[in-house]
């Protein structure tokens, strides 16, 4: 059963690749996606198991992705949440993970980003 991803990105291109990353991977499937913090804790809370993974990016169009991160914690203990952004130090990295995620990736790098997508959707090893 494929996993439903909530994407949470402001930039339009950047829908559209990660499709193409998701499709290239498997196993996972684009359900929604917001671009401003309102409207991603709104999709969440009126939906709150209508998602396995929710991607999220810290700087987006109208507040962060911080409150997101939180928010989808508490609607879903059992949803993964992970940061996919160009905006990470080691302390924003850490607050990612006091707040609830399960992994922060920085957009430049991808590899690692693809290696967590196939362990978390397909039990690969993460080296792979």
């Amino acid at each position: 059963m494929e996993k439903r991803v909530f994407l949470v990105e402001d930039l339009q291109p950047m829908h559209g690749l990660m499709q193409d990353l998701l499709s290239f991977v498997g196993g996972a499937h684009v359900v929604a996606t917001a671009r401003t913090e309102a409207e991603a804790l709104a999709w969440l809370e009126g939906n709150a198991l209508g998602w396995d993974l929710a991607i999220v990016d810290l700087v987006l169009a109208e507040g962060s992705g911080l409150d997101v991160i939180r928010k989808a914690r508490q609607v879903r203990m059992d949803g993964s949440v992970v940061v996919f952004s160009s905006f990470l130090s080691p302390a924003v990295e850490r607050h990612c993970m006091q707040l609830g995620a399960d992994a922060v990736f920085e957009k430049s790098y991808t590899g690692p980003f693809i290696a967590w997508l196939n362990q978390r959707l397909h039990g690969a090893p993460a080296n792979s």
